[in-house]
């Protein structure tokens, strides 16, 4: 479909006639006579004598050739342009950030695989969550991997793909050795705060408890709630574990109960599996869409014609002019 942006142009059309009325001719036409004695006159004079001006008259043809390229000059100051048919983009409704612990105890090799085969936890971790990443087409998602200190591995995109890459090269120990639970929290939420996403989700993945944040956890999760942030906590390993490396399972209930999440806890890829099977019922997709129509300018083409028209009206007057020379019209006897 053809539109015009600036139809106002159109009321140009008459201009042309318009001035003419008004104005009028800006020149005169006079007879002409010719004298058979004029190159006697001229000798007597001792004047030299130049060639005459004519006017010559348009035919029909050139009135038609002015009168089209006024017509698509106008148009083209009109502005046509082609309407596409309309185009619906996906905006992100949700923003999710995935913290990732990757302190020393994520490389114990006591998560269950397939047919018997033992992975350590990042790698099960990594297995399972790479299907999960396919799912959220419509989440713009970020990744903040933690140890001894959280650290921003990808920012927010919608680039899932590259989100993919990026969440493969980590690996244990490469934020540290201990857990900041509370910091990697704190970090999230900042990161949130540049957010324009109604629904925004912290999925925290860990294997072990906090080891002296800066941040208390239980703190970072009161923020949290205060800025519309929903903590979801899935714990792997072993629960039976003691020592620096046990699972804090009252204080990561806690953590999501208080924003309004869920505690998982995860010892193989099936249970893993099934979690994010729970997270997509939990956060359903939401999506935003946008519609519009692509608009393509096409002013250079009735423009275009009206130059190369232009030129042909002036070649014939040129290709007129040359012909009288040739045949003697025009000059002076």
């Amino acid at each position: 479909m053809i539109q015009l942006a600036y139809p106002f142009v159109l009321a140009l059309i008459p201009l042309p006639i318009a001035i003419r009325l008004w104005a009028g001719a800006h020149f005169s036409r006079q007879d002409a006579v010719q004298a058979p004695f004029f190159s006697q006159l001229v000798s007597l004079t001792g004047q030299q004598a130049n060639q005459g001006g004519a006017v010559a008259s348009r035919n029909r043809l050139q009135w038609l050739f002015l009168i089209g390229m006024w017509l698509l000059i106008v148009f083209a100051a009109a502005r046509p342009q082609w309407i596409g048919e309309p185009i619906t983009q996906t905006k992100a409704a949700r923003d999710l950030m995935i913290a990732v612990d990757l302190s020393g105890s994520m490389e114990a090799e006591d998560f269950a695989a397939d047919e018997g085969v033992s992975l350590t936890r990042l790698d099960g971790l990594k297995q399972v969550l790479q299907n999960f990443i396919d799912g959220r087409e419509s989440d713009r998602l970020g990744l903040i991997v933690f140890g001894s200190a959280p650290y921003l591995q990808v920012p927010f995109t919608l680039d899932l793909e590259l989100f993919k890459i990026l969440l493969d090269e980590t690996r244990v120990r490469m934020a540290g050795p201990k857990t900041m639970l509370g910091d990697a929290i704190g970090l999230s939420i900042k990161h949130f705060e540049s957010s324009e996403a109604n629904n925004k989700v912290l999925l925290l993945v860990t294997d072990g408890n906090d080891t002296a944040s800066q941040v208390p956890p239980r703190q970072a999760a009161n923020t949290a709630q205060q800025k519309g942030i929903t903590i979801h906590v899935i714990a792997i390993g072993d629960p039976e574990t003691v020592g620096e490396e046990a699972l804090d399972v009252e204080l990561m209930q806690a953590v999501s109960s208080q924003t309004g999440g869920r505690y998982f806890h995860a010892s193989d890829v099936d249970a893993l599996d099934e979690i994010y099977r729970t997270l997509d019922q939990l956060e359903t997709a939401e999506v935003d869409s946008v519609s519009y129509r692509p608009k393509t300018d096409l002013f250079h083409w009735p423009l275009a014609i009206a130059v190369v028209a232009g030129l042909l009206l002036h070649g014939s007057y040129a290709f007129s002019q040359w012909r009288r020379q040739r045949s003697g019209q025009g000059q002076i006897p």
